[in-house]
């Protein structure tokens, strides 16, 4: 039987956030649960208290205080500069906020669990990659900006709150990218352009994490005991061309010296906020060991990363530019050509052997 639980979530205004309160809202064993955010949360709750503050503010150390909070969760991480009015903000929100709050942390004597969401990025992406990252891997060099720097900062403060308080459970769950019918995400936005710009003569593998799957673990990591660093990912993984396909988008290959400058152009049309890092995933890909997931947490994915995309692409309804009759007219079509340009290369080579 679980303990009863007095929870605190950050970032409760943001779509993940709130879907995870109204899951907690259910579980008896939760008697309280404190969300904080600086806007107000959209979402239909019914017992999840809401208190308007910055996680900056020393004023949420009173907060833990007040509410007798036993649990943090901690969701207020983002990954895209543009939320905030650039990376700078980014920054500041995402380090200096997770400095403060982990600092009123240590003094709350209640706290028993922390719980971070924090994202597969942290592996970084680069040709010399695993196939398929464990959690004791070393972040890798290629993490030297953006959210995934964030992310690994982050993961470092938290991993000091539980060497330093060894009385608090701290539970860190890496998520691969997460789609769904209620959040936005970069993926999201990026397949809701007519043309899916991809980076010339690479395709790279891609793990996605069904919204439900997101929630459902989050939550089972609030009011369980799970401790350690955990892959949170939907088994199998999909090529980038696969998902450009599923989704009935046109593939446009960009030469890598132009891959900079077609991701700022398309962040000024403010159609998809396409960061640095998420350009280094769209060549090399990223994949996760899921064994801790499923042996020490006990958690099985229901959505494989494909049947992810899929309900992505149906729930979202997005239409595609080509129908799914003619990318299939147009691949068998292309296998043709490349079968007889191979076969035209044989003959070439065998007319121009010379004869014995």
């Amino acid at each position: 039987m679980s303990a009863s639980r007095r929870v605190l979530i950050t970032g409760i205004s943001g779509q993940l956030a709130g879907l995870v309160a109204r899951a907690l809202e259910q579980r008896d064993e939760v008697l309280e649960i404190v969300g904080i955010d600086v806007k107000e949360p959209k979402h239909d709750l019914r017992r999840t208290e809401f208190v308007r503050a910055d996680i900056r503010n020393p004023v949420v150390a009173r907060v833990l205080e007040a509410a007798a909070i036993d649990t943090v969760l901690h969701l207020s991480t983002i990954a895209a500069p543009g939320s905030t009015g650039g990376r700078a903000g980014m920054k500041e929100r995402n380090v200096i906020g997770a400095m403060q709050l982990l600092a009123a942390c240590q003094r709350a004597p209640r706290l028993k669990r922390f719980v971070l969401k924090s994202t597969t990025a942290v592996y970084g992406s680069d040709h010399t990659d695993p196939g398929a990252f464990r959690e004791e891997a070393a972040p890798r060099g290629s993490v030297t900006h953006g959210f995934a720097k964030d992310a690994t900062e982050v993961e470092g403060y938290v991993r000091a709150l539980g060497r330093r308080r060894k009385d608090v459970d701290v539970t860190v769950l890496r998520l691969a990218n997460l789609l769904g019918p209620h959040l936005d995400s970069a993926f999201h936005s990026l397949f809701s352009l007519p043309v899916v710009p991809t980076v010339l003569g690479f395709d790279p593998r891609l793990q996605f994490l069904h919204e439900q799957d997101a929630v459902e673990v989050l939550e089972r990591a609030t009011v369980e005991d799970h401790p350690g660093i955990f892959n949170v990912a939907g088994e199998g993984v999909l090529y980038l061309s696969q998902c450009v396909r599923l989704a009935g988008r046109i593939p446009a290959p960009v030469p890598l010296p132009l891959v900079s400058a077609v991701a700022g152009a398309v962040r000024r049309s403010k159609r998809a906020d396409v960061s640095p890092e998420q350009l280094r995933f769209l060549q090399f890909g990223r994949v996760v060991d899921l064994t801790a997931l499923r042996e020490r947490f006990g958690f099985q994915p229901r959505f494989t990363s494909a049947a992810a995309f899929e309900d992505f692409v149906a729930q979202r309804r997005l239409q595609g530019t080509i129908g799914t009759s003619d990318v299939v007219r147009w691949e068998r079509e292309l296998q043709q050509f490349l079968q007889r340009k191979g076969q035209e290369r044989f003959l070439d080579r065998q007319r121009a052997e010379p004869r014995r």
